[in-house]
């Protein structure tokens, strides 16, 4: 081994842990349960739902059209180039942390602080606009069975008359929490028969919708030109990148190297095909200017006489978007979690539970954190705290699979990236491309978040980071 492979390399801002002392360290702190099935179908409840039940009907009728299909093929596109690149990291270090960790290994201590501390507001964000997205099908869900509820607990503040919180998208948020809490193995379980669940929805919609399309309301196509399907794959973006979520289970898999790898690929490759699919039913049924931006699909099934079954949907909706909490919950915990562990946020933090083996301080503060959020912003201030760390994110993860193959050739790799250096390239250049179709607004947030978190680097992470401890010893 080489005298850099056993040290890292690097030094200050730009210190690096070395792959081998990652890949072994810790071990047995958290619990290896999870299969490769469970993992997919984490992998598929993080990315099928979100981009499906929220986000596909309130892109389609605002910023594409029917080309919202376009949108989903672009971010699919970015997104298969940074999921080969998360692979092979995903199969060489089966560690919590997901692009923190490998940003951590390969670029140095500085480079991993600033993605771990955006994936803790954006996997946070994720959760809350989720939640939005899910109480949006209990409304249409309680309408249809002619309930009435007092209009303060049916939205954030200013999205209704009489709104003042959104008390479903809150408890969901705490009841994601508290599953979590459960242990891995109990939660997993419920993830994946709440997936199965999904998916069977899914493909009603595909199956009935079929014979209801009027072809139509595909015309015109881009009625607000290509730049609208672009805009649109930056809008959506965060519907087909759960196995980024995914990868912070790595610690928590049996056989990691050989599983990871696997589930990644499998559950993009899922979840694109039922996009796409998906995407044809929503915008053939029903003409986009008249698609509901909240619950799409069960407005297009009731515009065409299927009131039954919309409150199908509508309730399969509220079951199944729950996966995408559940994934993205998990994740942002994995990630404070392991920066805990590595001194770059206080070790109080990576407490577990000692029967459970689960970070039970870390989950209950995110569960609060994203019930606020989710409760009071509505859900597109809550999604513009989403997408331009996650983009960051891929960006990272793309540069350190090229630099680390090119630094350490030697190292075992359970999967290996194709097209080594064009595929994560590829992913690079469209994770910074989409990033330029952001709005404003979300810039100027992000740039207050990373100024915060300089702060917090440079006052406390620096010199509390293992690797600082090391170095002074």
């Amino acid at each position: 081994m080489s005298t850099e492979a056993s040290r890292g390399g690097g030094s200050g801002l730009l210190r690096r842990k070395p792959v081998e002392q990652i890949a072994t360290e810790h071990e047995g702190e958290l619990s290896r349960s999870l299969g490769l099935w469970q993992l997919t179908a984490i992998g598929v409840g993080g990315i099928i739902g979100a981009g499906i039940f929220a986000l596909a009907g309130a892109v389609a009728n605002q910023t594409a059209g029917p080309a919202v299909l376009v949108s989903f093929l672009i971010a699919g596109v970015a997104s298969a180039a940074a999921a080969l690149s998360y692979a092979e990291f995903a199969g060489m270090i089966p560690k919590a942390g997901s692009a923190y960790t490998y940003g951590y290994a390969v670029l140095g201590e500085i480079v991993g602080w600033f993605i771990g501390w955006d994936l803790l507001l954006e996997y946070t964000a994720i959760v809350a606009v989720v939640a939005i997205g899910i109480s949006g099908y209990f409304g249409f869900l309680v309408a249809e069975l002619g309930l009435t509820l007092p209009p303060w607990m049916l939205g954030a503040p200013g999205t209704g008359p009489g709104h003042v919180v959104d008390l479903f998208a809150v408890l969901l948020c705490l009841f994601i929490a508290y599953l979590l809490n459960l242990g891995i193995k109990a939660a997993a379980r419920f993830e994946t028969f709440v997936v199965g669940v999904k998916v069977a929805v899914v493909l009603l919609v595909i199956v009935v919708g079929f014979f209801h399309i009027d072809t139509a309301n595909y015309t015109p196509f881009f009625p607000y030109g290509i730049g609208g399907a672009i805009t649109g794959a930056a809008t959506v973006f965060f519907a087909v990148f759960g196995y980024d979520a995914l990868s912070t289970a790595a610690e928590e898999s049996r056989e990691a190297q050989r599983h990871m790898p696997k589930a990644i690929i499998y559950s993009l490759i899922i979840a694109m095909v039922l996009y796409v699919l998906a995407t044809l039913v929503l915008t053939g049924m029903q003409n986009y200017r008249e698609i509901d931006p909240e619950s799409g699909f069960s407005s297009a099934f009731a515009s065409v006489g299927l009131s039954g079954l919309a409150g199908v949907i509508a309730a399969g909706a509220i079951v199944g978007i729950l996966t995408v909490m559940f994934t993205f919950m998990l994740g942002v915990t994995r990630v404070w979690f392991a920066m805990s562990r590595d001194g770059l946020l206080p070790r109080w933090f990576a407490a577990l539970h000692p029967v459970r083996r689960v970070p039970t301080r870390i989950t209950w503060i995110v569960g609060v954190a994203s019930a606020v959020i989710a409760g009071f912003l509505p859900i597109r201030e809550a999604a513009e705290l989403t997408n331009i760390g996650i983009l960051l994110a891929f960006v990272v993860v793309c540069v350190a699979v090229i630099v680390l193959r090119y630094r350490r050739p030697d190292l075992p790799r359970g999967f290996r990236t194709p097209g080594m250096p064009v595929v994560p390239a590829i992913g690079v250049i469209f994770s910074l491309w989409l990033v330029t179709f952001l709005a404003p607004v979300t810039w100027l947030r992000f740039a207050l978040w990373f100024l915060l978190g300089l702060i917090v680097y440079f006052a406390y992470s620096r010199r509390h980071s293992l690797l600082a401890s090391e170095s002074a010893g």
